[in-house]
């Protein structure tokens, strides 16, 4: 049989449960908080109440030595302070001793007479110990000075007793000066117990603080949660604004994760931009391949070998195509390059050796002019200025000049790769650096995928540098037929390097 009541009973319980699970950090604040607000009220009420008891209780005892020595003084002479004649008993002196001194608050003052209670001062008391015979039996009949305490029907009773003699007087009588402990303690007491109620407000006014500052504090913690679940697969845009300004461990925090989430999207992105960018670019190729081989005739050797020639050309291109995706995704991780010293002359030299067997052109450098030795990766570096390169002579006819140069500043490092071909048309000065994008004057189709620019601008921006393309018109070079290009990569210097004069 199936109960009624489990399943509003277990929705309820998840419905705590997802309450607890959303407000623990800041219960678990709240209760900390709060458990060292009251352990700190604890401490201080006790060890405040303590010190105010032995307080007291010094006090009562310097009292009752105090009295005791007013009595000494007064009976010290033998003589009644009243007419000045000689005590006659034992009787006359405890009824003049008692008589003449004023009890305090809470103190009371007795006389006993052969061990029977005789005389008492007027203050009331909480308790007559004139009538408790154990009293009268602990203190009524001492020989000699006794300090001590009694436990009696009002609490606490500290008192002395001294005995009392007298010459020509067998009757033994004894003062007692005692204290009601309980009762003067009643003040630090009752002092001690509104701490108590005070301290218990202050921690509830702390718990509610607590509450809300732990919600403030906690709401940074609570975006990063919230921020995470709006993340998806398509969607990672979303950042977390709450505490990024702020300067403690939480904007810290907020500051660090929304970096990891600016790496992550740039990360998809990248991939995402990679699987596009090949589709698109291997799309073409496949097509080609796919259609020759439908209506290849098998039989036909020559059709054999020609369908072969067109697929391994396509294959080639496709394999440079892929080549070059590769870079520009590697171009976007941090290890891209790893700068060393490098002499730019020998740099150049080496890569006019390189560039020379592109094509029939008449290739020349135009060398700093005294050392140069610059931070860079000089594999990429050489790689871009390859891609420059190989672009001017994509743009150039034979015969055609193709200067690579290099010159520096106390800012920059600029290395040129400038042709005497067609130049850039003013439409394509700024689309021909996207991906794929090739520029509507040449002198041939270039074989390429428009990835070349791509690839040196991403190696220049890895270096914290740019690619920049001139007005193409006035490069100055000899024999120059066209209005030419000049591509200049724009490399930062380190301060400190050494420039020489221009």
């Amino acid at each position: 049989m199936t109960d009624r009541t489990t399943g509003p009973t277990t929705t309820a319980d998840r419905q705590l449960a997802r309450f607890l699970r959303a407000r623990g950090a800041r219960v678990r604040i709240v209760a900390w908080v709060l458990l060292l607000v009251l352990g700190s009220l604890a401490l201080v009420i006790a060890v405040t109440w303590r010190l105010q008891i032995g307080t007291t209780d010094a006090r009562m005892d310097t009292a009752l030595r105090t009295e005791i020595e007013e009595f000494t003084a007064l009976t010290a002479s033998g003589r009644s302070p009243t007419d000045g004649a000689p005590f006659a008993s034992v009787d006359q002196v405890l009824q003049t001793a008692i008589t003449y001194n004023l009890a305090r608050p809470n103190e009371k003052f007795l006389g006993y007479l052969d061990g029977a209670f005789r005389y008492q001062s007027r203050q009331q008391s909480p308790v007559l110990l004139a009538n408790d015979p154990e009293f009268a039996r602990l203190a009524g009949t001492v020989s000699v000075p006794v300090e001590a305490r009694y436990a009696g029907a009002a609490g606490e009773v500290r008192y002395i007793a001294v005995p009392v003699t007298l010459a020509g007087d067998p009757a033994r009588g004894v003062i007692v000066v005692a204290y009601f402990a309980d009762q003067e303690r009643s003040a630090t007491n009752e002092a001690a117990a509104l701490m108590v109620v005070v301290g218990a407000v202050t921690a509830l006014l702390a718990a509610g603080a607590a509450w809300l500052v732990a919600g403030r504090i906690l709401r940074p913690v609570r975006d990063v949660a919230d921020t995470a679940r709006a993340i998806t697969e398509t969607d990672l845009s979303a950042r977390i604004t709450t505490g990024a300004e702020g300067r403690d461990e939480l904007g810290a925090l907020v500051r660090a994760v929304n970096a990891m989430l600016d790496r992550v999207e740039d990360g998809a992105r990248a991939q995402r931009r990679f699987v596009d960018d090949a589709g698109h670019e291997l799309r073409t190729p496949i097509t080609i391949v796919r259609g020759h081989l439908e209506v290849l005739d098998v039989d036909d050797p020559a059709d054999v070998r020609e369908a072969v020639a067109l697929v391994d050309d396509e294959l080639e291109r496709m394999n440079r195509i892929v080549t070059d995706l590769l870079v520009l995704a590697k171009a976007e991780q941090p290890e891209f390059v790893s700068p060393a010293p490098t002499d730019v002359t020998a740099l150049l030299e080496e890569t006019l050796r390189k560039a020379s067997g592109l094509a029939d052109r008449e290739w020349a450098a135009l060398r700093p002019a005294g050392p140069l030795v610059v931070d860079l990766d000089a594999q990429r570096v050489t790689q871009a200025l390859l891609v420059l390169a190989d672009n001017a002579a994509h743009h150039t006819a034979p015969g055609d000049r193709i200067v690579l140069g290099a010159d520096a500043d106390r800012s920059s490092l600029r290395l040129r790769v400038a042709d005497t071909g067609a130049g850039v048309a003013a439409d394509d000065r700024e689309r021909i650096f996207a991906r794929f994008a090739r520029g509507s004057v040449a002198t041939r189709r270039s074989d390429g995928a428009g990835l070349g620019l791509a690839i040196a601008g991403a190696i220049a921006a890895a270096h914290g540098g740019r690619v920049e393309l001139s007005d193409g018109v006035g490069t100055g070079l000899p024999g120059q037929t066209g209005p030419g290009a000049t591509f200049t990569l724009v490399l930062p210097l380190h301060p400190g390097t050494e420039v020489p004069p221009r």
